[in-house]
């Protein structure tokens, strides 16, 4: 399916929504900018009916989706009314600019997509939270609210916090809105999660640029030219690269909101000081406040605090305390409206900084130096720049923000408290978490990016002062911003083009075999599942792909899929370790995920041992995972039964040249097998697995060695595959046979 269709079509779709209702809450003095406001009114709407539709016993987005659309049409049509279609129309038109940076950017994101996979699918850097945000997607898809069945409602494994069932577990405490969208145009489009958790990310971003826009534009004052630069500059940022292709819609959305309720407090503050006045702006701010409490509810805390700085700082400056009253409530009225519509996320909320506190969420992100702040990084990973370049980069940066400062304070006090306002309280949280993470060695350098993210619109403005300089008579300040633009235009494509790269090689993908998964759903003799997947992202999807079962982990593979007994009826199995038992109680989904049943009487389980290098992966028509082995390296085996078994090893397997491999189990030999440089399957003579834990040990005739001077490991033998196949008349009693 076309990538750039699809991604155009969802683009589109939420602008439908969200024209109507944008016409209508445009205050009377901006009713001119009223297409600005169509993404964040598009989101808020279609959120709003998901929230609504997941509190009924309907099952899912599939049964009214659809059927909803007369809503935006209704809306639509009451907004041109008001407005005039004519008038509508010229004010559409005003932004062919902006239209033209969003359709560029969408393209610059979809490709990378698009060239990775020619199916409709989702993949991602190195985060596994898209598997999390398509299980929710699929759960408000396709559940009804009371729905208990399978998954969902497997209290001892989904519990989190006051949510005993993984429904309620989207609804209260985690980012409900981006997985609702997904939800909903899902059903919309006829695309199930997987096709659309990526793409929707990217137009998430390409939503927010309308807001940065109108930042740059009203609240900074830039010139039409500076604004639809940074505006560009936003769409193409490494910053925001990381956040789509982690894809972090949560963080996304969040900056989407908090762009606007800054860009409506900052102006409800400069607009003469009457209560009328501070209503119109009203409904902008409940869509604003309701995606935060949909999406990012945690950052509800402290999404106004650039905003409440400067208006704070400019009330005190001029003494207007009782006005400073006044703009809080009627920042207060839309919080509480919304609030009290999403009463369920705040309600939640206590728990959900519980759960910050309880775990340790993330990885560890590199601190942006000057210079990242404006997108300019030396990779995927957002690493830093090096060498004397970096240096003068950062100096530049800083140079440039201080002289836009000091000139700024010696015309215009207010608009450098602005600068200063919308800046420093950012920053110093960023500063504080990034020291926290080196100080205890946690990942909060993690929160410290996602801060960064959620705040990003509203920082590019202020670290951007200097492109006031384009309206300023004098060549050499105008040059200045000229040249600055140019430089930091072409390193953040550079970095952009790096992160695509990146996209196009990603090891994490949704891909043919891993979807086989689904199959399981279908499955009648299959009631029950273990979930045996050591791959994180395999083992979330897997999850997602089987809802409609219950599912026990061994581990704790996120939040609602805690580690319990293993009560399953089969093992599902999805590395390059297999178990083979005979008859039918082998399912083999593909040569990557196999179902093993628990019942068998030759049940047993293995897992790879010490001496093993980190999965490596080849993608492409044929996929292929192996593991390079240290040198020696084991195997562990789990028979559960009092009687042994016999079993074989049969190795899909080849080294970097000529060598045998000895088995041994326990401190007798049982045998080799040969391997080379061409790939091979061979098998192992059969030997006695006793009761309980063994281990296997596998042992290369040559000492490891290197495979190149630029690769330093040392390597003994890759295994591809390593099926356990157990015999059938290995020690069981006549009469079970």
């Amino acid at each position: 399916m076309n990538y750039l269709l699809v991604s155009s079509g969802l683009l589109l779709h939420i602008l439908l929504w969200g024209a109507g209702l944008a016409l209508l809450v445009t205050p009377r003095r901006w009713r001119r900018l009223w297409p600005l406001w169509i993404a964040p009114c598009g989101v808020a709407l279609q959120s709003a009916v998901v929230w609504l539709g997941a509190h009924t016993t309907l099952p899912g987005t599939d049964a009214y989706a659809r059927w909803t659309l007369w809503l935006p049409l209704l809306l639509l049509a009451l907004g041109l009314r008001r407005h005039g279609v004519r008038t509508a129309g010229r004010d559409g038109a005003r932004f062919t600019g902006l239209a033209v940076i969003m359709a560029g950017c969408l393209v610059l994101l979809t490709l990378p997509l698009a060239r990775t996979s020619k199916m409709l699918t989702t993949l991602s850097l190195g985060s596994c939270d898209a598997a999390d945000y398509a299980a929710g997607a699929r759960v408000l898809q396709e559940f009804a609210s009371d729905d208990r069945s399978g998954f969902i409602g497997l209290t001892e494994v989904v519990r989190v916090a006051s949510a005993d069932n993984f429904f309620d577990f989207w609804l209260r405490l985690n980012h409900f809105t981006p997985s609702a969208l997904m939800a909903f145009n899902g059903s919309v489009f006829g695309l199930v999660p997987h096709q659309v958790t990526g793409l929707l990310t990217a137009v998430f971003l390409v939503l927010t640029l309308p807001l940065v826009w109108l930042l740059a534009r009203s609240t900074a004052g830039f010139s039409p030219v500076a604004s639809g630069w940074l505006t560009l500059l936003y769409g193409i940022s490494p910053i925001s690269w990381y956040a789509v292709y982690q894809v972090a819609p949560g963080q996304i959305l969040a900056a989407q909101a908090i762009a606007l309720v800054t860009w409506a407090a900052i102006t409800c503050w400069r607009e003469p000081a009457t209560w009328r006045r501070g209503l119109a702006y009203a409904g902008l701010l409940t869509v604003g406040f309701g995606i935060i409490w949909g999406a990012y509810n945690f950052i509800v805390i402290g999404c106004l605090v650039p905003a409440a700085t400067c208006v704070g700082g400019w009330a005190l400056h001029a003494g207007k305390f009782a006005r400073l009253v006044r703009w809080m409530l009627w920042l207060l009225g839309p919080l509480l409206a919304s609030g009290l519509f999403f009463a369920g996320r705040v309600a939640g909320l206590v728990e959900r900084f519980m759960l910050f506190q309880q775990y340790d969420f993330g990885w560890k992100i590199p601190p942006l130096m000057p210079e990242g702040w404006l997108g300019i990084v030396n990779g995927a990973d957002l690493r830093a720049l090096a060498g004397p370049g970096a240096w003068a980069l950062s100096a530049l940066v800083l140079l440039l923000l201080a002289g836009a400062w000091f000139l700024s304070m010696r015309h215009r006090g207010r608009s450098a408290w602005q600068v200063i306002a919308l800046l420093l309280p950012v920053m110093a949280g960023y500063a504080y978490l990034q020291w926290r993470g080196l100080r205890y060695g946690s990942n909060a350098s993690y929160d410290a990016y996602k801060l960064f993210s959620v705040f990003h619109p509203v920082l590019l403005v202020a670290l951007c002062h200097w492109l006031g300089w384009l309206r300023k008579r004098s060549l050499l300040l105008r040059g200045l911003a000229v040249a600055m633009m140019v430089i930091v235009t072409g390193l953040n494509l550079r970095g952009a083009y790096r992160i695509a790269q990146k996209v196009e090689a990603a090891e994490l993908i949704v891909d043919r075999q891993l979807l086989a998964v689904q199959a399981v759903e279908t499955r009648d003799e299959v009631h029950a599942v273990n979930i045996h997947v050591d791959e994180f992202w395999a083992r979330l999807w897997a999850n997602a792909l089987m809802l409609r079962k219950p599912q026990y982990f061994p581990t704790h593979s996120y939040e609602g899929r805690l580690n319990t007994p293993l009560r399953g009826e089969w093992d599902l199995n999805g590395d390059l370790l297999q178990v083979k038992l005979p008859g039918t109680d082998t399912l083999a989904l593909n040569p990557r995920f196999w179902l093993v049943r628990l019942g068998s009487p030759y049940f047993l389980r293995a897992r790879l041992g010490e001496g093993w290098y980190a999965r490596e992966r080849l993608r492409g028509p044929n996929p292929r995972q192996w593991n390079w082995s240290r040198g020696e390296a084991t195997i562990e085996l789990e028979n559960p039964h009092a009687r042994p078994l016999r079993a074989k090893l049969h190795f899909t397997a080849r080294s970097l040249t000529r060598q045998e491999v000895q088995i041994w189990v326990g401190d007798r030999q049982q045998g080799s097998i040969r391997v080379g440089p061409d790939l091979r399957t061979v098998a192992s003579r059969g030997f006695m697995v006793p009761p309980g834990r063994t281990v296997v040990r596998l042992r290369p005739s040559l000492p490891p060695m290197r495979a190149s001077a630029r690769d330093p490991r040392l390597l003994g033998f890759a295994a591809y595959a390593i099926v356990v196949n157990v015999q059938p008349d290995a020690g069981l009693p006549e009469s079970a046979r």
